[in-house]
């Protein structure tokens, strides 16, 4: 997906400038053995990138009958602060979160993987440069799902899949910096996803409420 590589190369380019960007964190003066004031600050830098893990958990009983169990995958996240507030967040699971899908009373009847995008308005909270630094934001995501796979549909050479999810999604998280380039993140988002359920290519009219919830941890550099 040319968005999960534009994550990638955001990425590759941060672990290219954070090594001298932290090595002007410990720059001293002539006649001090402070740092100096713009390499001490975290204010003023626009980029942002964070790479993590994250948990999914769908909602329970997401179709009468129906359960699909949660998982986890690695994360990447590109941001443009605006100002020291305001800032745009492109999001995505670097892999695909993998669904076990169960049925009441007999188990596991199949598996489905999922792999989410999405573009956030963010709001951070406080200053620059204090320590935590809790954010929120609202965007607009799709989930793309693949590789479905149930038990009984293969018996019988039919494909059950689902549409790709779209719509809102909701985020809020906490930053600890630790200084003024490196930072950790840990932050939750929920995603309202209704995807339609199709068989043999054609739609039902029925949707899952899968609606998850995904957990991630990261460590992020800013320049």
């Amino acid at each position: 997906m040319r968005a999960i590589s534009i994550l990638s190369l955001a990425a590759v380019s941060a672990l290219a400038f954070a090594p001298s960007a932290f090595a002007q964190d410990t720059t001293y003066t002539g006649d001090t053995s402070s740092a100096s004031t713009s390499a001490d600050s975290a204010s003023g830098k626009h980029w942002a990138v964070v790479g993590g893990v994250a948990l999914i958990k769908p909602k329970n009983d997401p179709a009468p009958g129906l359960d699909v169990d949660g998982g986890p995958a690695p994360t990447l996240s590109a941001s443009y602060y605006i100002n020291d507030n305001w800032a745009v967040e492109l999001w995505g699971a670097a892999d695909k979160f993998n669904h076990r899908v169960n049925a009441d009373g007999v188990g596991k009847i199949g598996t489905v993987e999922q792999q989410p995008i999405a573009i956030s308005g963010q709001y951070h909270f406080g200053q620059a440069d204090n320590v935590f630094r809790p954010f929120v934001g609202v965007g607009y995501y799709e989930s793309n799902f693949s590789n479905e796979k149930i038990d009984a549909a293969s018996a019988t050479g039919q494909h059950v899949g689902l549409d790709t999810a779209k719509g809102v999604i909701g985020t809020v998280g906490v930053d600890m910096n630790i200084n003024s380039t490196w930072f950790a993140r840990a932050d939750a988002r929920y995603m309202r996803s209704r995807p339609e359920l199709r068989v043999g290519g054609q739609g039902t009219g029925s949707e899952l409420e899968l609606d998850p919830w995904t957990v991630g941890f990261g460590v992020g550099a800013r320049f």
